[in-house]
């Protein structure tokens, strides 16, 4: 996509994700990352962007500006979105990628701070304006969203999943397990914190988990309110996730292949963000897709009468690539509103 004038993004949290949303924007005409807040210095967040960068030769570091290809953006060391003076850097909108700061309190510092609208990549703490998923809820959005969430990567391809498949058939219930890659916040060691599970050690454990999905579900798909309970197991994997959903159907009639033709069919309408496998992948393979939901024909069973068992598998860039899709769809709205 490309634009005379560039989407001016801020960015809060280098981690994996803020990193993954600043390649992606690097490599696009129509967003300038204008900003990035981090608690860590320049250097080593420069450091860590080029180890996991395919051309790491693309980002120099010139004093505490990164530099890329169309891009220069000032790095600030930052610890809370209260710090952070966005009116300085003229942003259109601010991503907030530490998966931390998702209270509508938190938010409001960010708005206070200068920033026109502000976008979550995981799902909040309260209710705010607005949860986008864009291709299913995108054409909804309005002009007066501050507060926005984009859900987070499980509940996006889990969404995508239940929006493409109620298409077709009905769907009574169900339940949602995510086997997710153990994450930042969890303890490399047995160490002492605020949940008895999460306390042990990531790399050596399946830790059962809960998982907040299915407290929104209602907002993003209003059919499914109290329809699915969600869980997570934490595994000893780095990176790729796999969503183990079953569901219950009301027809009879319904098959395996049935329910593939439906995601084949879904692949071809959002290629952009869900893809079929028909081969036999494991997670390492989907490490790094812009996908959000990799729909794993393989994995599809019928059961008894009624129940359909289906695998999904997602990575952290397809939300990041997700987060980036609902920065422009807020953008174009707020052309289309200049203009009228």
């Amino acid at each position: 996509m490309s634009s005379a004038t560039p989407l001016r993004l801020g960015i809060m949290g280098f981690g994996r994700i803020g990193r993954q949303l600043y390649d992606l924007a690097a490599q696009s005409d129509d967003i300038a990352v204008v900003a990035v807040a981090d608690v860590g210095r320049a250097d080593i967040l420069h450091y860590l962007l080029q180890s996991e960068a395919s051309q790491p030769d693309r980002y120099a570091l010139e004093g505490n500006f990164l530099v890329a290809p169309g891009q220069r953006t000032r790095m600030m060391c930052i610890d809370t979105p209260r710090e952070m003076p966005w009116d300085v850097f003229d942003v259109d909108l601010v991503i907030d990628a530490t998966g931390i700061f998702r209270s509508e309190s938190d938010m409001q510092s960010h708005l206070d701070g200068g920033a026109p609208r502000v976008l979550i990549r995981t799902l909040p703490l309260d209710t705010i304006d607005r949860i986008v998923i864009p291709e299913i809820n995108g054409a909804s959005i309005e002009a007066r969203d501050r507060m926005i969430s984009a859900a987070s990567p499980s509940t996006t391809a889990l969404c995508l999943l239940l929006h493409l498949l109620s298409e077709a058939f009905v769907i009574e219930c169900g339940s949602m397990t995510t086997v997710h890659s153990y994450t930042s916040d969890q303890a490399l060691h047995d160490y002492a914190g605020s949940d008895f599970r999460r306390s042990r050690s990531a790399p050596k454990n399946i830790i059962p988990n809960t998982h907040e999905a299915s407290a929104w579900l209602g907002q993003i798909l209003p059919g499914f309110a109290d329809k699915i309970h969600t869980s997570a197991l934490n595994v000893p994997v780095q990176e790729g996730c796999l969503l183990d959903t079953t569901l219950v159907m009301a027809s009879e009639d319904i098959t395996a292949e049935a329910v593939n033709d439906v995601m084949r069919a879904g692949a071809a309408r959002y290629p952009h963000s869900v893809g079929v496998t028909e081969d036999p992948i494991v997670s390492s393979d989907v490490i790094d897709s812009p996908l959000s939901l990799l729909f794993d024909a393989r994995g599809t069973l019928h059961a008894g009468r009624h129940f359909i068992k289906t695998l999904g598998w997602y990575e952290t860039r397809g939300h990041a690539a997700r987060m980036l899709d609902v920065a422009r769809l807020y953008n174009q709205l707020d052309r289309r509103e200049e203009a009228a």
